[in-house]
């Protein structure tokens, strides 16, 4: 029975965090949007304390739970796990924790937490490498579906579908997903939960916390006949059958070993009724297990020949005749960080890197950095969209108070960047004709047009931006007819500022 309510709150909440990233209309996020609050790491990061509190208390209680069931991540293998099961039943064997690989990687991520290093962290959290992986891999898929739907409903006459551009954001992301998700596939397909009990931080921190649990599973050494059927079926490879002991700090109580236990040999009880099931351990001669499946990584290789991933044109013409040349990347001295994020040190101290964000922008703005000092935490560019003032999706789905929440009032009024006019792209100036696209267009009217001949009024009116007004949100840049540079950009604030 704990085993088939595990299995069904498993697969609720892999649905529901697969769908906040595979979802662009924010629909999801209005009913499931809580499922990324209550992920470990983003809890912390956004210093909930009620979550924490949860998480912690519930191991304690419990057991590690919250990788078998809320961590998507963590169910994610046990349904990869469950397909290589199919080849081969019983399949599992224990061996010894990897105490020193995985101590060391939990270091390496206070390290990053305590130093702000936003990127190290996020290679690392589990919900954020699984949120990339559903982002970077399968949405364009969910895309390409959506649009095919969307194609069927314009024939209909339905607006019930409606088509999306694909295009991958950045092939740097994409490279790290689906080698991400390549390693932790062969692990998983191999040997179950090699992930969570050897590398995944979050996982060794509940270990810890989990050895002194007051539930969990024990063996009642008068009723086992040492056969190694529980051993052979625990995923986490935590069970030594011939000691009869079970390594909690690796144990996510999937409840697997107790619906295999033909003995009834194995009970999740309360702790203190240990001490009269458990007797003396006979003694036993530990022997050697081959430890080397756990670490082959031999597989990855194959990514080599399965990285290409169809992407959608992006050509655009004028008129349907003369093609247009696509706009490149400004080289910006400083990035833009998105409303709401206060600026470079917040997003780059909180930021786990796991792409909700980018998933919901419906303006193409945002994307994952490539930038080694900010590297997959969400930038604004201006190429595709501008950031419209009144949406704020990005600070509403936010689970780590990297972008804090702000409404569209708020976000009127920062400035997170300044636009700059770049005197040899504007078409005025460059073809003698007249443009006035960037002023008419300012949000906010913090550009006028100036005659560009002091004191000649007849003369070609070239843009003036008034920096005080200007709240960087990419309008001028995005919509300027200039090819292949804009002839105005934005220059993003380290900080933000109110305007």
């Amino acid at each position: 029975m704990l085993r088939k309510v595990r299995i069904t709150l498993g697969i609720f909440f892999l649905i529901g965090a697969t769908l906040l990233f595979l979802d662009f209309t924010g629909t999801v996020h209005a009913w499931l949007g809580w499922i990324a609050k209550v992920q470990f790491l983003p809890a912390l990061f956004a210093v909930n304390i009620a979550v924490i509190a949860g998480l912690v208390g519930m191991t304690l209680l419990f057991g590690r739970v919250y990788c078998s069931v809320i961590c998507p991540m963590g169910v994610l293998q046990d349904v990869i796990a469950r397909f290589g099961k199919w080849s081969k039943k019983n399949r599992y064997s224990y061996s010894p924790a990897l105490n020193v690989w995985r101590y060391t990687l939990f270091g390496i991520m206070i390290l990053a937490i305590v130093l702000g290093i936003g990127s190290i962290v996020g290679l690392l959290a589990p919900y954020s490498s699984f949120g990339r992986i559903i982002h970077s891999l399968f949405s364009p898929i969910y895309l390409w579906v959506n649009n095919i739907l969307a194609g069927f409903a314009e024939r209909a006459e339905s607006y019930s579908f409606y088509s999306r551009e694909i295009w991958i954001k950045s092939w740097a992301l994409f490279a790290i997903s689906a080698v991400t998700l390549l390693a932790i596939g062969i692990l998983a397909w191999r040997n179950g939960r090699t992930y969570c009990n050897s590398i995944c931080p979050v996982g060794t921190f509940l270990g810890f916390l989990s050895r002194y649990s007051l539930y969990r599973p024990t063996i009642e050494i008068s009723r086992c006949n040492s056969c190694g059927l529980c051993a052979r079926n625990c995923k986490s490879a935590c069970i030594d059958s011939k000691a009869h002991k079970i390594d909690y700090s690796r144990c996510v109580s999937c409840m697997d070993c107790i619906g295999k236990c033909n003995k009834q040999a194995i009970k999740y009880t309360y702790k203190r009724e240990e001490a009269a099931i458990a007797t003396p351990a006979v003694e036993t001669v530990e022997t050697e297990v081959d430890d080397s499946s756990r670490r082959n990584f031999l597989g990855l290789m194959a990514f080599v020949g399965g990285s290409a991933l169809m992407k959608a044109a992006e050509k655009t013409v004028d008129g349907g005749l003369a093609v247009i040349e696509d706009k490149k990347i400004p080289l910006r001295n400083k990035h833009i960080s998105p409303p709401g994020s206060k600026g470079h040190v917040n997003i780059a101290s909180r930021c786990t890197g796991c792409q909700l964000c980018v998933t919901v922008c419906p303006n193409h703005v945002l994307r994952p950095s490539g930038n080694l000092e900010n590297f997959m935490h969400p930038v604004a560019s201006y190429e595709r969209g501008y950031c419209r003032p009144e949406c704020t999706k990005c600070s509403e789905v936010c689970p780590t108070g990297a972008i804090q929440r702000i409404d569209p009032a708020e976000k009127s009024a920062i400035q997170i960047g300044r636009a700059q006019w770049v005197k040899e792209n504007c078409i005025p100036l460059t073809d003698e004709v007249a443009c006035g696209n960037c002023a008419r267009h300012c949000p906010v009217e913090a550009i006028q047009m100036v005659a560009s001949v002091k004191g000649d009024e007849e003369s070609l009116k070239i843009p003036a931006v008034n920096t005080e007004k200007c709240i960087g949100c990419g309008a001028c840049e995005n919509l300027c007819p200039s090819r292949p540079f804009s002839a105005i950009y934005v220059e993003g604030n380290e900080t933000h500022r109110v305007v």
